[in-house]
């Protein structure tokens, strides 16, 4: 390309948001949570065409971008930092596309499905004309399922076949949904809500939708879970690989990965057992201190347990704003929510909209309890709300202006997120807000499953040895079983949960990793700054720095944090 030429070529920055602009047109899911209102009278087209109308806007997009990394000015920090996390993003999801993985995404908690579902409970419903928009979109609903079905369905075909455990679950969630299963028709009573003028609207529109997914749920029962079963849950390695790519933006050295999830396990594990002693003297393990919690540790009540959590997140912002971080008063606003019946059984967070009309919300699963653990939910809401997941991805919203829209909540890397909310539960503890032993045992516990996670999650789909150290079947190969009963034994965690993760895990193989190698990044990160400035390292200047970059794969996050 001449000079010339090159000169007119748009900035990488310019690329990401133009992408960011056919991508909103392909996929309004994405629209509504930018905040995008034309968006939310729709729903994506989960077909193989779709997908492949996606794929042909990464690869035109990646070829523009190479010309805009040459244009001058593409080198600069801020262009540098755009183009590294697009080209990494969409290289990762193109490897996915092409190996034909969206023909087989049957998850408990990622899936077409549940982001059909899920966008219900982000959509604005202040106003008629924005119920109008969710009539509308339940409308859409059965055009949307029956395109993720056409993609199962070629799946099958191709021998692409998704995890029998995995549908096996999502069944029980659909039925569950729709009434089927003895409950409530989640769609009808959310439809329920609406104004008085649209209410036959919507109730007609909600059992559309109740009766597609329905109908979804008896074709996985009746066709495809026959098809899949007797096959294996697990991905081995090549297939690992590419979906650890795209969760943690890093071609993982998984043998090391591994390695480092049993030092942080036995690490915790001694941290656990001098908290515990303190809890429940002459405890046998930490987890019968933590037993001994769930009958006579505090407690907080269904009726109470949302407000207490906004409580929590409220007066963290107010210690921590001014001294450990300097926060705007948009990214200041973050809301307590019961997750909807049917969720998974991880708590979870959902970021404001770039224009914070829809504020961060942080969700709980109740999963049928009446009363929570404290001990449970203290760091977990340092995770879920700030300082973790509510600073950062607010944060990133606060400087839209500065960042392209891709940096700021399409592109992000999983482990990035997470590795930040995990970090944020330890600078917690650092900062001394977790000395209450029944608390910070409560946290070494939160600390402990994600080190688990790295353990099972690649040994159980890598089948790789289990090493002679271990407390637990040393010189074994994994297997979904023995992770669940490994997971079981070393957290406080309920039955139903524990299998819930396991499902999750085998759903979503390198997602649950990024949490323990994401912290262990941006600890790296602080660390190299902090030699690097000496005396002068400013702990609230680099947070706040680290907080506006936006997004970044692990290949590249530690790099760009040692430089702040």
């Amino acid at each position: 390309m001449s000079d010339a030429l090159n000169a007119t070529a748009p900035l990488p920055r310019e690329v990401a948001d133009a992408y960011v602009d056919a991508l909103v047109a392909l996929d309004p899911l994405t629209g509504t949570y930018l905040g995008v209102p034309e968006s939310n009278r729709y729903l994506p087209d989960f077909s193989p065409e779709g997908q492949e109308r996606l794929a042909g806007l990464a690869r035109e997009t990646l070829q523009r971008l190479t010309d805009a990394e040459n244009r001058p000015g593409g080198d600069s920090p801020a262009e540098r930092r755009c183009a590294r996390l697009l080209r990494e993003r969409l290289t990762a999801e193109l490897a996915v596309h092409d190996a034909g993985e969206g023909l087989r995404t049957v998850s408990n908690i990622e899936s077409p499905v549940h982001s059909v579902r899920g966008i219900f409970t982000v959509m604005p419903t202040e106003t008629v004309e924005d119920w109008s928009a969710v009539a509308a979109r339940l409308r859409a609903v059965p055009a949307a399922l029956e395109g993720y079905r056409a993609s199962l369905g070629q799946g099958l075909e191709r021998g692409l076949l998704g995890g029998p455990r995995q549908v096996e679950t999502m069944i029980e969630q659909l039925e569950e949904w729709t009434g089927a299963s003895g409950g409530d028709d989640w769609f009808a009573d959310f439809a329920a809500e609406g104004p008085d003028e649209l209410r036959g609207e919507l109730a007609a529109a909600a059992e559309e939708t109740t009766r597609a997914f329905s109908e979804l749920a008896r074709w996985l029962g009746e066709v495809y879970a026959p098809a899949v079963a007797g096959t294996s849950d697990i991905f081995g390695r090549d297939r690992y690989a590419r979906m650890s790519r795209l969760w943690n933006g890093s071609d993982l050295d998984l043998e090391d990965a591994y390695a480092y999830g049993w030092e942080e396990f036995h690490r915790i594990l001694g941290e656990m057992r001098t908290e515990a002693e303190k809890v429940l003297p002459g405890a046998a393990t930490p987890w019968e201190a933590l037993k001994y919690l769930d009958e006579h540790g505090r407690s907080v009540g269904i009726d109470e347990v949302q407000g207490w959590l906004q409580s929590l997140m409220d007066e963290a912002i107010a210690e921590l704003d001014g001294t450990h971080f300097e926060l705007s008063e948009p990214v200041k606003r973050v809301e307590s929510r019961l997750a909807p019946p049917g969720s998974a059984a991880a708590p979870y967070y959902t970021q404001p909209s770039l224009d914070f009309s829809r504020p961060g919300r942080t969700w709980l699963p109740t999963m049928g309890e009446t009363e929570f653990p404290v001990y449970d939910l203290v760091s977990t809401w340092y995770h879920e709300g700030v300082p973790g997941h509510h600073l950062q991805l607010a944060q990133w919203a606060y400087c839209s202006d500065d960042l392209s829209r891709y940096q700021t909540g399409v592109g992000m890397v999983s482990a990035n997120a997470e590795g930040w909310a995990l970090y944020a539960e330890r600078l917690m503890d650092e900062l001394g807000f977790l000395t209450d032993a029944e608390q910070r045992l409560g946290y070494l516990d939160a600390q402990m499953m994600r080190a688990v996670r790295v353990i099972v999650d690649i040994g159980m789909h890598l089948e790789l040895e289990i090493p002679a150290h271990s407390p637990y079947h040393p010189g074994e190969r994994w297997t979904p079983a023995l992770a669940q009963e490994f997971f079981g034994r070393h957290s406080g965690r309920p039955a139903e949960f524990v299998e819930s993760e396991i499902v999750r895990y085998l759903g979503m193989p390198g997602q649950a990793i990024g949490y323990k190698l994401g912290e262990r990044a941006w600890l790296a990160g602080r660390e190299a700054a902090r030699r690097a400035h000496g005396a002068a390292f400013d702990a609230k200047r680099w947070h706040m720095a680290a907080l506006s970059q936006g997004s970044l794969g692990l290949d590249d996050l530690v790099e760009e944090l040692s430089v702040l």
